[in-house]
């Protein structure tokens, strides 16, 4: 069984190779472990040699190949995810409410970030959100009514079939399914009683994707 920091290391190295192709420097080691000094760094790394989790690379500066990894977290590192997983979930985020949108006819729907609503952080963990309030009854059959706060996480893309909150003509904003093929994006209600709108690609921009719906019952 490795020990806590002998595990955080040969973690944090994999990662990195992972994500950035190259070890992690030195001083990103001892950011990532909680250790001082370099010398501390070294010793870790040849305890890890030693153990057959990594091997150095000859001829190359700084290179080190993770060869496993463990099979079993140690039981510290264990109670310390418990403990951050906890936290994360007792912790809460502010995010801007930016006004109201509309599940209709379309509204301009400007942030101006003077106003803000506070979610639990599992809810907006990754990514940058908003939120807005609901207008109007077009989405009602996918569960989204008038005065709902509809969290939006940021985005600029959006695949068919997600519900966007889409600005047309740099002006309209309206939260409708996101449907684009070929020459124009169509904008579809879940409502019977709305038409399907329809523009040319150059007209509609998606200014988020749809995360989430907060509602009060009062």
């Amino acid at each position: 069984m490795l020990t806590p920091k002998q595990y955080k290391l040969l973690m944090f190295i994999d990662n990195s190779i992972k994500e950035n192709g190259c070890c992690p420097s030195f001083e990103e080691m001892k950011q990532a472990v909680g250790i001082k000094s370099k010398s501390g760094i070294h010793s870790l790394i040849e305890e890890l040699i030693e153990r057959d989790f990594i091997k150095k690379l000859p001829h190359k500066a700084r290179a080190l190949e993770v060869l496993r990894l463990p099979r079993f977290k140690p039981k510290d590192i264990i109670e310390e995810e418990k403990k951050i997983k906890s936290a994360l979930h007792d912790a809460a985020l502010k995010i801007p409410l930016c006004g109201k949108i509309a599940a209709g006819t379309p509204i301009e729907a400007i942030c101006h970030e003077n106003e803000y609503i506070t979610i639990p952080y599992e809810m907006a963990a990754s990514g940058n959100y908003y939120a807005l309030t609901v207008e109007g009854e077009s989405m009602i059959e996918a569960g989204i009514l008038n005065n709902d706060i509809a969290l939006i996480r940021k985005a600029d893309t959006a695949e068919n079939g997600q519900i966007v909150v889409a600005l047309i003509d740099n002006a309209e904003a309206t939260l409708k399914v996101w449907q684009k093929n070929k020459d124009e994006i169509c904008l579809l209600p879940r409502n019977k009683s709305y038409e399907i709108r329809k523009f040319h690609p150059s007209r509609v921009k998606v200014q988020g994707i749809l995360s989430g719906i907060i509602r009060k019952y009062i």
